[in-house]
Formats: structure tokens, C-alpha cells, sequence
């Protein structure tokens, strides 16, 4: 789906909901085992998501397994760090205080792969770091994944076709978009889970979509502060100069004490085009603005995130993608994207 939902409340509804049943959990017990796990919760790709979790773990711990006299790369001792790996698998155990953040992230991951594919696979094949995507890495999170698992399915398919062990996040993403298309790809019906939440947790996702962000909201505030009291022809009410110097209060704390950043500047931040498309939109504008070259549509997002102004903006698109069709749909519609980042 087009529209992007609200973070904060994923994030808010998966604390309540892996509060709620790990506290459940471990009234009864001191720690949670791998068969405990896979059977926590309904919605089964929650489970799976921790077991992928504790895998991401084991392969952090390998990757300090590094020595001057000791060659970890050998394949005996490859084959017994898979067996070791195994075994451990077979002897998890997770105390509440450990286990609670891994469902956290578990459920919110869920939720996310239901709720928004196409940023979940965005996320899973580029992770904008620039390295190399390892093709036996990404089959091993795959494995974990079974809600709209089609369009990944093809993706490893196809890797293993062309016998590739990495590629760059860039090619995958293409590669993902020519098999979005290829399958006409219908992301599940979020219902049934939807329901399976409820169960713990009431969830109304509907909530969830069209709120406008924090820095949005806080914009006429700003403008309202800024404003000289001496144009104001009327006597100043008591009530609204309270409020709207409690929301100064607010604005500051909810913007500043929590990161150590200026206002100004959080706000420029939050307001970034790179954060603020989805991933159709990613699909879209590489597509129809720069003639399917990924690279060159990022280079232009990061170009546009560095300016300072609108006018800039204009004169960048203007000098360098002058042959733009000004009447397309798309155009429009990346202008209105740009023309926000900097309202």
C-alpha cells in the first residue's frame, strides 16, 4: 500500500503486546527453550521472527571468532561451527529480561511485513550500507519468513539460478521490482491477523494511517510562537497564550531532551524525501523519471536531502532532468514530494 502508517504506534502496540505475553509466559517460568518459542504466540511468524532474531545473534558472535593463529575459515573447522551452531539451537535458553526486547522486535517486524511489503522487502534486500549482499544470508532470513513470501521465494530462486554467492543491495532491488511486476503480486489479507493480535491486544490498525507526523503538527505551532504580539490588533486571551505556551514545552521536550538535537535541526531530519517514500514510489519514479537506473534516482534523492531550499530544488530537477515531462502523473507527484521536504 501507497500510504505510509505511523511508526510510533507499531512500535507502541508491539511493547504492549511482547509485555503482555512475556509476563504471561513467565509467571510459570524462569526460562523460555526453542520449543516454547515456535509455540508462544498465534500468529506463527512471530515465533519464527525470534528464531531469526537468535540467528542474526549466532552470526555476530561467529564474526568475532577471528584469530592471528587460527584459520576459522577452514572447512573442518566451518563444519564444526555449523554443528555447534546446531547443537546450540537445540539448548536455547532465554531469560524474561533478554527475551522480551527479541519479541518486541519480533512482533514489530510482523506487523510490518503485514502491513507494508513493499518497505519490508525494500529493507530485507538493500540495506543502504553499501555492502554486498550475500545470497546465503538472505536465503537464511527467507527460511524464517512465510507471510507474503511469494515475491522473495522468486528473488532466491533466481539467485540460485544464476549461481551468485553477493550482489549489491542495487540489483536486488531491481531484480525485486522486475518480480513484483512478473507475479502481479496481492500482498495477504490483513484480517485474520489483525484478529489473531486481538486476541492479546486489541488492534485497530485503521489508526494507524493518515495521522499526520509530529513535525506537521508542530509547524503552525512554531509559526503562532514566532509571530510579534504587537500585530495583534485584539486583547491576547488568557486560555490559548496557556496552551500555546505548554506546547512550546512540549515541542522542546518531545523534540530536543530525547536526542540532543536543536529543534531545527530534528525537524530537517524528520522531513528528508529518502525516508519519507515508500517503496512503490522508489519503483515508480526509477522507473519513469530516471529510466530505470536505481543508482542515479538515488544519487538525485540524496542531491535533493542535501539543499536548503525550494529554489534549489527547482534548479537542480531543471539542470539536470530538464526532459521531464511536467504533465505526468509521476512528475507531479515527485514535485509534491519534493515541494514538502521543503514547506
Amino acid at each position: 500500500m501507497d500510504e505510509k502508517f505511523n511508526l510510533k504506534a507499531l512500535e507502541d502496540y508491539s511493547d504492549d503486546y511482547a509485555s503482555k505475553v512475556t509476563t504471561s509466559y513467565f509467571l510459570a517460568n524462569e526460562k523460555i527453550t526453542g520449543p516454547a518459542i515456535l509455540k508462544l504466540c498465534d500468529v506463527h511468524q512471530v515465533n519464527l521472527f525470534v528464531v531469526r532474531e537468535l540467528l542474526h545473534a549466532w552470526r555476530l558472535e561467529g564474526q568475532k571468532l577471528r584469530s592471528p593463529f587460527f584459520d576459522y575459515s577452514a572447512p573442518a573447522v566451518a563444519d564444526a561451527l555449523t554443528k555447534l551452531q546446531n547443537t546450540l539451537s537445540n539448548n536455547i535458553s532465554i531469560s524474561k529480561e533478554n527475551f522480551q526486547p527479541l519479541l518486541k522486535k519480533a512482533v514489530s517486524q510482523t506487523l510490518f511485513l503485514i502491513l507494508d511489503p513493499y518497505d519490508f522487502y525494500s529493507n530485507t534486500v538493500d540495506s543502504g550500507k553499501g555492502s554486498a549482499l550475500k545470497v546465503e544470508d538472505l536465503k537464511n532470513d527467507i527460511k524464517y519468513i512465510k507471510i507474503n513470501r511469494v515475491p522473495l521465494e522468486r528473488l532466491m530462486n533466481e539467485l540460485e539460478e544464476k549461481k551468485l554467492s553477493s550482489l549489491s543491495g542495487n540489483e536486488a532491488f531491481g531484480m525485486l521490482d522486475r518480480i513484483l511486476e512478473e507475479v502481479n503480486f496481492t500482498p495477504e489479507d490483513i484480517d485474520p491477523y489483525v484478529e489473531l493480535f486481538s486476541k492479546v491486544v486489541p488492534l485497530d490498525v485503521s489508526t494507524w494511517y493518515g495521522a499526520k507526523p509530529a513535525v506537521e503538527v508542530a509547524q503552525p505551532v512554531m509559526e503562532e510562537i514566532a509571530k510579534p504580539v504587537a500585530v495583534k490588533k485584539e486583547e491576547p486571551k488568557p486560555e490559548p497564550a496557556k496552551k500555546v505556551a505548554a506546547a512550546q514545552t512540549t515541542l522542546y521536550d518531545q523534540f530536543s531532551k530525547s536526542t540532543g538535537t536543536s529543534l531545527a535541526e530534528d525537524f530537517q531530519k524528520r522531513k528528508k524525501i529518502k525516508d519519507s517514500l515508500t517503496i512503490n514510489q522508489k519503483f515508480m519514479f526509477t522507473k519513469i523519471l530516471f529510466n530505470g537506473d536505481f543508482e542515479l534516482f538515488s544519487a538525485a534523492i540524496e542531491r535533493l536531502d542535501e539543499l536548503d531550499t525550494m529554489a534549489q530544488a527547482n534548479n537542480y530537477i531543471n539542470n539536470n532532468y530538464g526532459e521531464w515531462s511536467k504533465d505526468s502523473e509521476e512528475y507531479r507527484e515527485f514535485m509534491e514530494i519534493v515541494e514538502r521536504r521543503f514547506a
